[in-house]
């Protein structure tokens, strides 16, 4: 829709009125962003000036060379003015919308619809970036899909029967249309994460996205749905999710604690969503909960909808010994480091056998209960070791900088880490006391344990509430 911008009476038109014959209907900025599109865009800029007094150029260009022959040619350029009001349209109660309004030559139409064309494509493509639900609106976040491009398969802590299949059960799905097709089959699918917190569902599901956004011939894209609540309500979204999705397929669509959004007021909905009338060929559904047994059973045991379910338990022993393992060559390294750069005097000793005896004690903890236990642990030691020694403000916070750095690396462990290719084990590192027993000596030995307990009563309670 355009209005022409004409002069009824009174003074003649200046040449701005002359000029700005085009203007174009309200453009919401949610569906064709320009400054966003202007700032990644070789060919375009946004840049902030008063009112010209002209919107269109007339030149002459002679001819490059006279041996060329010709006698020149007449060329136009265009500048296009963009308006940005904030306001209210419609008579919806909520949000308030960013308008952009476009106004230009008259002969400049072909021009607005290329730029709009092209402006609305880029905005509804992915450029590094992960489509995110919540609040009723899709969103594009980048530090999300940053995220996502530092996890790997090789580094998620599960058994590696576990693993395998896990990642096959996804990557077949992908490359299995035409056989889902021949069976006939709708070429749709559900899996489940389930298990206690702190045990590698959302870490897994940051390495699934990895995996399918590097695939090297059809690159997966993410849906990741934060809530279902919205200015709708919560079918109006899920309306919206599964829209989006059957659109963007074939696509990975995530659901993390699936048993606090689809609750008993949406059930139904959700499950016609998944497997009702519509179609959502080439969608693969992921959903993760802590609590499988608060899930619907339409839900949790109807293969149709959700056809695979894998468990993220408590890590047995083996894990537990690998992860004081990782921590133990952390310890020993930042130790080293901070000894070399004159912070501290002596490096924290950490022989070997602490791994089993820690992994002992921290029986039923999952990995984020272990991570707690030796970063409590290591702020504590390094806290009385400040104190003792008086160091200034400066180490305080290159030791406190060390421990978070650990404390994060957790997740990307890689269990190879801790032994060679034919599975034996390295060489010791010179840091052991061999079948030591007298294990109370070690400073970081006592306060672990002393974290442990602490925790453990901590987990007794919760349980009890």
């Amino acid at each position: 829709m355009e209005s022409n911008i004409t002069n009824k009476g009174g003074p003649p038109p200046t040449p701005a009125q002359t000029f700005y014959a085009n203007t174009t209907a309200p453009l919401p900025q949610y569906s064709c962003p320009l400054r966003a599109w202007a700032a990644t865009n070789n060919t375009a800029t946004i840049t902030p000036l008063e009112t010209p007094e002209t919107l269109s150029w007339t030149f002459f260009i002679p001819a490059s060379r006279r041996l060329d022959g010709g006698s020149g040619q007449l060329a136009r350029e265009m500048l296009l003015l963009v308006y940005f009001v904030d306001g209210r349209d419609g008579s919806e109660p909520f949000g308030v919308t960013r308008n952009q309004y476009i106004v230009s030559a008259t002969s400049s139409s072909g021009l607005v619809s290329t730029l709009l064309r092209e402006c609305g494509t880029w905005a509804t493509s992915l450029h590094d970036e992960i489509w995110v639900f919540n609040q009723g609106y899709w969103d594009k976040d980048s530090d999300l899909y940053a995220s996502i491009m530092k996890a790997s398969w090789d580094n998620v802590i599960l058994h590696r029967e576990l693993k395998e299949d896990l990642v096959q059960t996804i990557t077949r799905f992908y490359d299995s249309r035409d056989t889902y097709h021949r069976l006939g089959v709708p070429w749709k699918r559900g899996i489940i994460f389930y298990g206690p917190p702190g045990n590698g569902k959302t870490i897994s599901i940051k390495a699934t996205m990895h995996t399918l956004y590097t695939r090297k011939h059809d690159p997966i894209p993410t849906l990741y749905v934060k809530s279902l609540q919205s200015f709708g309500g919560p079918e109006y979204s899920i309306n919206q999710i599964f829209n989006k999705a059957r659109k963007e397929a074939p696509c990975y669509l995530v659901f993390e604690d699936l048993d606090s959004m689809v609750t008993d007021n949406v059930r139904s909905y959700f499950l016609n969503a998944v497997d009702g009338l519509s179609e959502n060929e080439g969608i693969l559904m992921v959903g993760s909960t802590n609590h499988l047994d608060r899930l619907d059973p339409g839900i949790a045991k109807r293969p149709s909808r959700f056809d695979r379910k894998y468990l993220f338990d408590d890590p047995d022993e083996s894990l537990r010994v690998r992860y004081a393992e990782f921590w133990r060559r952390k310890v020993l390294e930042r130790g080293k480091e901070d000894k070399e750069a004159g912070i501290m005097k002596e490096s924290l000793e950490f022989p070997e056998v602490l791994c089993k005896e820690i992994a002992k004690i921290t029986d039923g903890f999952s990995f984020a209960y272990m991570q707690e236990a030796f970063v409590s642990t290591l702020l504590k030691i390094a806290n009385d070791q400040e104190k003792k020694r008086g160091l200034d403000s400066g180490a305080e916070n290159a030791t406190r900088r060390a421990m978070k750095r650990m404390s994060e690396q957790w997740e990307l462990l890689d269990l190879s880490d801790a032994d060679d290719v034919d599975g034996t084990r390295k060489e010791k590192d010179g840091n052991d006391d061999g079948e030591s027993k007298d294990l109370d000596k070690y400073v970081l030995w006592r306060e672990i344990k002393a974290q442990v307990e602490m925790l453990r009563k901590e987990m007794s309670k919760e349980r009890d509430e």
